[in-house]
């Protein structure tokens, strides 16, 4: 009864009704379930689910021209579903993908033979704001400069494709638990009968990880985790992913470099710290080699880094490989250094650095979904379908002005999933972000963290931008 007024459009994959408006095998027992489920049992369990974030503070906070608001994420107490032979295929997918995203790093700071072979233009990554001369020459112990990464995937009823890769200080993890034991504490029958894989386990993961990575010779590594401070949009992610891993909280001045080596100052004096798990941009990491009026970093640290006396978790310099631009060649780079094609598709993707994907773009700017390099969170983009002809206009301009900072894709169809909406089933464009560990070996616990567009017909899904989450289930087969 309650998906009775269900709408399904044939363009648009649905999480868990096939064309047809059957539900998906995987998904028969949760639609059963669901169905049977009073307008007033489903308004309880979403106060349940909405009351969890709101009593361990889970926040975000958006930034406006004049203040910062700091909010309670909205979360949608359905889960979206995934069986398990799905989930295989996008755990193979991010595995081959991490891989070779750390050998291009390792590569384009090393001998740059990518670069003098010719599969990716020079300028295109030298270019490139997040590249830093200052780790030419280094090379990442393990070959890991990424540990720890945040891929977005989403689904069209051609498959799964990437829509971009967060290397540099991946977030929403914390999200993907919340929304968890939010929605397993108020559905525990139906997530016991439901055979879903845990995620709890992704602290112990996570630490595994970091260990793996300490410097030689330390058995038991102390571990912390660099924080700009309780003002940053992340910081309830912070404290939460400390607590997760018993790892020390720190801000940069808590931290001290002498003779090479990184130390915590504790009230009991100077303590050696082996790992830095850091939430600091690169701008900000080391006032000492960036930004030399940065009050957030460790003047020292990437010094200390180089010398093989700390791990630096994400290394400085990986945000070369999550450049819009250099996005568009990761297919290529899977090709290059695994001689194997790519699992997961990328979007098709323009560059407007060149001269006919900038004359494409200008001229297709109303069907077109277009983005500035280096942004993310749902800003600087256009959605062209949703934009006026001013604002084609104006950002037309911007586009003209500088082309290299832009490119271009088509709006995707993505995959719908059933939300409750004021005490109703309707569908809402979602996305997936899996988090991605690797240390010696690569780790990825089945969920991510789902991000979902609350507003009718609306495809961002960015919380700053009106979206939401909600549990992610990976059901066993």
């Amino acid at each position: 009864m309650n998906f009775d007024n269900y709408e399904l459009d044939p363009s648009i994959y649905d999480e868990m009704f096939t064309r047809d408006g059957a539900p998906r095998e995987h998904c028969r027992k949760i639609y059963e379930a669901l169905s049977e489920f009073s307008a007033e049992e489903l308004g309880s369990i979403q106060e349940r689910v909405t009351r969890s974030f709101s009593s361990e503070g889970i926040t975000f906070t958006v930034y406006g021209d004049e203040e910062a608001d700091e909010r309670i994420i909205p979360i949608d107490c359905l889960p979206r579903v995934m069986g398990g032979a799905d989930w295989r295929q996008l755990e193979a997918g991010l595995t081959q993908r991490l891989k070779a995203l750390n050998l291009f790093l390792e590569d384009v700071y090393g001998q740059a033979r990518i670069i003098e072979d010719g599969v990716i233009p020079v300028d295109v990554v030298r270019g490139c704001p997040q590249y830093r001369v200052e780790m030419r020459g280094f090379s990442a112990p393990h070959g890991t400069w990424v540990a720890i990464c945040g891929t977005d995937l989403v689904r069209t009823n051609d498959g799964f494709r990437v829509l971009e890769d967060n290397l540099r200080v991946p977030s929403g993890v914390s999200y993907m638990l919340a929304n968890r034991k939010a929605a397993k504490t108020s559905m525990r029958v139906l997530y016991r009968s439901s055979k879903v894989q845990e995620v709890e386990h992704y602290g112990r993961v996570l630490l595994e990880t970091l260990r793996e990575l300490a410097p030689r010779g330390r058995s038991d590594p102390s571990i912390a985790l660099l924080t700009p401070g309780v003002y940053n949009s992340a910081f309830y992610e912070h404290m939460f992913l400390a607590g997760e891993i018993g790892a020390e909280l720190v801000e940069g001045r808590d931290l001290i470099v002498n003779d090479g080596f990184v130390y915590m100052r504790t009230t009991t004096g100077l303590r050696r710290v082996d790992v830095v798990y850091r939430r600091v941009d690169d701008d900000f990491v080391d006032p000492l080699v960036f930004r030399p009026d940065s009050l957030l970093g460790v003047p020292g640290l990437l010094h200390a880094y180089k010398l093989g006396n700390v791990a630096l978790v994400n290394a400085p310099g990986t945000g070369v490989a999550d450049d819009k631009s250099v996005y568009a060649y990761v297919p290529d780079m899977i090709r290059y250094y695994l001689s194997q094609e790519p699992i997961l598709s990328n979007v098709e993707t323009r560059l407007c650095r060149r001269p006919e994907d900038l004359e494409y773009t200008l001229d297709n700017l109303q069907d077109l979904v277009v983005k500035r390099v280096g942004e993310s969170g749902g800003y600087g983009m256009l959605i062209g379908p949703h934009s006026t002809q001013e604002e084609r206009n104006e950002y037309a301009e911007q586009v003209r002005a500088d082309p290299a900072d832009f490119i271009s894709q088509p709006v995707l169809a993505l995959s719908r999933s059933p939300c409750l909406i004021e005490g109703g089933f309707e569908p809402r464009h979602v996305d997936l972000r899996p988090f991605v560990l690797h240390g010696r070996t690569t780790r990825i616990v089945p969920g991510a963290f789902c991000r979902v567009a609350l507003r009718r017909g609306s495809l961002v899904v960015n919380s700053s931008q009106g979206g939401g989450g909600k549990d992610f289930w990976v059901l066993e087969d």
